[in-house]
């Protein structure tokens, strides 16, 4: 039982990581773009912004995964 916690606790947690993270590449990615389009050099945008996507997926995904948004599975709501 304790691992079974320890895995979800962990899951729960990356998953609040890997989202804002993921939303700060993505502004990162935009900014970039932006620069380069008014014709400034600032490097690799779409690499930026392909990392993003995925640690914003990643990140929901782990998410729904744990059921972060219920709490603990299988424990019954204190009344």
């Amino acid at each position: 039982m304790a691992v079974r916690k320890l895995r979800w606790y962990l899951k729960a947690q990356v998953s609040v990581l890997l989202l804002p993270a993921g939303l700060c590449l993505f502004g990162e990615a935009v900014q970039r773009r932006t620069l380069q389009a008014m014709g400034q050099p600032h490097g690799p945008w779409f690499w930026y912004g392909t990392l993003s996507l995925v640690a914003i997926v990643a990140g929901v995904g782990l998410m729904v995964e744990s059921g972060l948004l219920r709490g603990y599975p299988g424990q019954k709501p204190n009344p």
